[in-house]
């Protein structure tokens, strides 16, 4: 169980550390071979390379996601806007100290995989997709895009996702023209699916927990031998069938994915005829360490 509520500090601390991690995937493994992250970062790294050198990935990273930032100032929330911009200006700092401070050559190819663009795209993807899922997590964000996502999406008739993949998908296209090449922007199309997988991962969890619903004409045996061997508690549902117009219980239940079959057998061995509908979960929060 996770309880909502966190020390500000410490999601100022995770912030911290989530803007270091972004700024090491970008910095160590995708601007060096010319891949691109996906949203304002990846917008921000184009325009890196088609402006004057004064011009930094730094820069732009400030120019473009904080205005975004400030503009979703009402619909996300003062905290969450403090948050982000201060997640993107870590990002940032670091970002710029790796590029221009640190002893690293970060010119010309990656420091780690050199110019194996496959290698570059993966590792890239995963650990910029750690950073941005630990941004999620802990309050914040590290892409405006995201934002813009929230305010418009609805509004053309979009889910959040599909604007900020359109999004995507047309900057790499113009990257593919703007280099006259279509490798490179291929390439940052399998960063950004391995850096989406890794956002979920990271805000979601690895092992998502289960949700059964059962449907039963026995829900005291059922409640009863699931409490008594899963140790956990059980929320009883009037229902009516659809079809037969009968009064049922409809049981919802947690569990994880290894318990699974064992529900299943217990329950069917109880009632035969129960239906059980498994989803998956992605957080579970309560106040204390049992339901009724």
């Amino acid at each position: 169980m996770k309880h909502p509520k966190r020390p500000a500090a410490f999601n100022l601390l995770m912030l911290t550390l989530a803007g270091m991690i972004n700024a090491v995937g970008i910095t160590l493994f995708l601007s060096p071979v010319k891949l691109y992250d996906s949203g304002i970062s990846g917008t921000s790294m184009l325009l890196e390379q088609i402006t004057p050198p004064y011009l930094s990935l730094s820069v732009f990273l400030l120019l473009l996601n904080i205005p975004l930032f400030l503009f979703g100032l009402k619909k996300q929330g003062r905290l969450f806007t403090v948050y982000a911009i201060y997640t993107v200006l870590i990002y940032s700092l670091f970002a710029w100290l790796i590029t221009d401070v640190f002893p690293v050559d970060v010119s010309i190819a990656s420091p780690l995989a050199g110019t194996d663009l496959l290698l570059c795209a993966l590792f890239g993807g995963v650990i910029s997709g750690i950073g941005s899922g630990l941004a999620i997590r802990y309050g914040g964000a590290m892409d405006g895009i995201e934002v813009m996502a929230v305010i418009f999406a609805k509004r053309l008739g979009l889910t959040v996702g599909t604007f900020v993949m359109i999004y995507n998908i047309l900057l790499y296209i113009v990257c593919g023209f703007v280099l006259n090449s279509w490798v490179l922007p291929l390439y940052s199309i399998v960063t950004y699916a391995a850096a989406l997988k890794t956002i979920d991962f990271v805000v979601e969890g690895i092992d998502r927990a289960k949700c059964a619903v059962i449907v039963t004409d026995h829900p005291d045996e059922v409640c009863t031998a699931l409490m008594d061997t899963f140790e956990s508690g059980v929320t009883c549902l009037d229902a009516k069938g659809g079809y037969s117009r009968r009064s049922k219980t409809m049981l919802y239940f947690i569990i994880n994915r290894y318990q699974v079959i064992r529900m299943t057998e217990l329950v069917h061995s109880l009632d035969p005829g129960a239906y059980i509908a498994i989803s998956e979960v992605a957080d579970v929060f309560s106040s204390n360490n049992s339901s009724d």
